[in-house]
């Protein structure tokens, strides 16, 4: 019997970059775009080598548009993580897992390298693969923390817990990473948001802009953790964002959201440094006349949007600057 499982990108609405700082988010799934594992039982284990794995290149410029596209590493590290971390949680919790082997394999149609948590949703999928081969039931609170592990701990990669969370619960999810109870529990407090009670938003990627996760954050997380006082009040300042976009969204107050977003972004460049590019992308939606901010980490922007006229509008002059526009499908 094969297995599938499937997780899905993912665009923060409000709140980030705070979720990584005790801080509070919304985000809401994107299923236009997805990760597929797929795992069957074989004598041995074996992760396949997929087309962004592989070190073999018809030339030096290949090599270099690869990596420009891919980054430096394809998704074996985050399923080799996953299934580690996975076994350590299984041996911690008592749990004994049947003496049998599996090959593993994933695809992914995320865009690479823009913010829409490609990484992670690879990792979301392959926990959820290794649960129903193994039939192992793990708290859905817990999941996202046992992710984060896995990339944090063996990868070293600088991440939060938002992704991990709205791609195992999915749907539309406000999140409190309030520290006292985090590190009591290990995981934050999330609460679904009903879809049906969300605005017109749209989605927009680059599609010509790459870099590496965890390089474009600066030193965000030396100066929190050394107090520098205007980077911990604009964190703060965005995780009242997101509790008030929560409120804005329950109450239908669309005109509240699309200022609450817009506010995310600025207060977001008055700690982060925005290149070009990115400035750019978000001033010519706004001038399109919608709402916008990062739907992540750069490289990709989510806002509201009043009618098709601008919508439309956004099609067409966000083509110029090479950008994508989509309708995210949420459920």
């Amino acid at each position: 019997m094969i297995i599938e499982s499937r997780a899905y990108a993912r665009a923060g609405l409000l709140g980030n970059p705070s979720d990584g700082y005790f801080g509070k988010a919304i985000s809401l799934i994107v299923k236009n775009f997805g990760a597929v594992v797929s795992l069957y039982q074989t004598p041995e284990l074996v992760i396949e080598e997929m087309e962004t794995d592989k070190n073999q290149f018809r030339n030096i410029f290949h090599l270099s548009e690869t990596i420009r596209q891919n980054g430096y590493y394809g998704g074996q590290r985050i399923i080799k993580a996953i299934i580690k971390r996975f076994s350590e949680y299984c041996d911690d919790n008592q749990i004994c897992l049947a003496n049998k082997n599996f090959t593993i394999q994933y695809n992914s149609s995320i865009p690479r390298q823009v913010g829409l948590a490609g990484s992670s949703a690879i990792a979301t999928a392959t926990l959820h693969a290794l649960m129903q081969f193994y039939e192992i039931e793990i708290p859905i609170e817990v999941q996202p923390t046992l992710i984060l592990e896995a990339e944090t701990r063996e990868l070293g990669i600088n991440a939060g817990l938002q992704d991990r969370v709205i791609q195992v619960y999915e749907g539309c999810v406000y999140m409190d990473f309030e520290k006292e109870n985090l590190e009591r529990t290990g995981y934050g407090i999330y609460e679904p948001i009903e879809v049906g009670l969300l605005p017109k938003l749209y989605l927009a990627y680059k599609t010509d802009l790459s870099k590496v996760s965890g390089a474009v954050f600066n030193n965000l997380k030396e100066r929190f953790l050394n107090g520098d006082k205007q980077t911990c009040q604009i964190l703060r300042e965005l995780a009242d964002v997101a509790e008030q976009g929560k409120h804005a969204i329950q109450s239908r107050n669309t005109k509240l959201l699309g200022e609450l977003i817009d506010h995310n972004f600025d207060l977001r460049c008055k700690i982060m440094n925005i290149s070009d590019s990115n400035m750019e992308f978000v001033r010519v939606a706004r001038n399109s006349g919608a709402t916008a901010k990062f739907s992540g980490s750069g490289g990709a922007i989510i806002g509201t949007y009043p009618n098709d006229d601008v919508l439309s509008r956004l099609v067409v002059n966000l083509k110029k600057i090479n950008a994508r526009v989509i309708k995210p499908y949420i459920q």
